[in-house]
């Protein structure tokens, strides 16, 4: 679980001194990323996106899709949301699984303030995207991210569905050849 949010993390690719299990996750991220950024409903959403937020539109929807996945979580998995993340912030992580410290950090500030519970509403959304944005490196409008979901909210969440019912597939074949 966490070897796959730590791919966010880890830049290059020389992943030989971590251990397979973290290596998996990176490469799992990056699978994902690949297929997300390439999926033609979300080419044609960033498309859609990128006057209202140009150079963040594939952060937004990246954000949004978080959203609308914790929002309807239980199409998705069998367990309650709420569960799952009481089993994902209770993990524990193996010490010598290489994490870096800056992600160790983000951990304990996510588990602490409880972040991913806050996803499914629009309130989290809306904190999401400006947290996000705030913490980029040059001037964007990720801050207001939140109000063109709410104003394109229909073709967001059509091109989500589309994308799962892709990307459910898609995944499960990789899961199971590995």
């Amino acid at each position: 679980m966490y070897a796959n949010l730590f791919g966010d993390f880890v830049k290059g690719s020389q992943l030989d001194h971590f251990s397979p299990t973290i290596q998996k996750g990176i490469q799992l991220h990056r699978s994902i990323d690949q297929f997300i950024d390439h999926h033609p409903a979300v080419v044609e959403l960033r498309r859609s996106l990128s006057a209202s937020l140009p150079k963040v539109s594939s952060i937004a929807i990246d954000l949004y899709f978080d959203h609308l996945l914790s929002k309807n979580w239980n199409d998705f998995h069998i367990l309650e949301y709420q569960q799952f993340l009481q089993e994902f912030y209770n993990f524990n992580i193996d010490a010598s699984d290489n994490y870096s410290s800056h992600f160790l950090d983000f951990r304990g500030k996510l588990i602490e303030h409880n972040w991913m519970s806050h996803y499914p509403t629009k309130f989290g959304l809306e904190k999401l995207c400006k947290g996000v944005g705030s913490r980029l490196s040059f001037k964007n409008s990720l801050e207001i991210a939140h109000l063109v979901f709410e104003n394109q909210e229909e073709e967001i969440q059509a091109s989500f569905h589309h994308f799962m019912n892709d990307a459910i597939p898609h995944f499960h074949g990789i899961h199971r050849n590995s």
